[in-house]
C-alpha cells in the first residue's frame, strides 16, 4: 500500500509544482518595466471581463473575475505585457 501511495502523491504534485516554475519564468520583469494594474483591469473590462481584484503573485499579475460568459476565473498575466500566463475557470 505504501508504495501506490506515494508514486501517487508525487504524479500528482510535480505537475503542480511545475506550473507554477513555469508561470514564474514567464513573468521575470524587472518592477520598473511593469504596467500599472489599471492598465490590466481596464484589458480585461473590454474582453466583458468583470474584475473583483488584482493581486501580485510569483511576479505575476494575479487576477480574479468573472470572464465573458460568467465564469469565475483565477488568471495569471505577465505584468510587462500583460499576456495570460496561465488561467484557472469554474466549469
Amino acid at each position: 500500500m505504501k508504495h501506490t501511495f506515494l508514486p501517487a502523491i508525487v504524479m500528482i504534485s510535480v505537475p503542480l509544482w511545475a506550473g507554477t516554475v513555469l508561470a514564474a519564468d514567464r513573468c521575470d520583469v524587472a518592477k520598473a518595466e511593469w504596467q500599472p494594474t489599471q492598465a490590466l483591469q481596464q484589458k480585461l473590462e473590454a474582453q466583458g471581463w468583470k474584475v473583483t481584484r488584482i493581486g501580485m503573485e510569483d511576479g505575476c499579475y494575479e487576477a480574479y473575475a468573472l470572464d465573458q460568459s460568467g465564469r469565475r476565473v483565477e488568471a495569471y498575466f505577465n505584468p510587462k505585457t500583460l499576456e495570460p500566463v496561465k488561467a484557472k475557470a469554474d466549469r
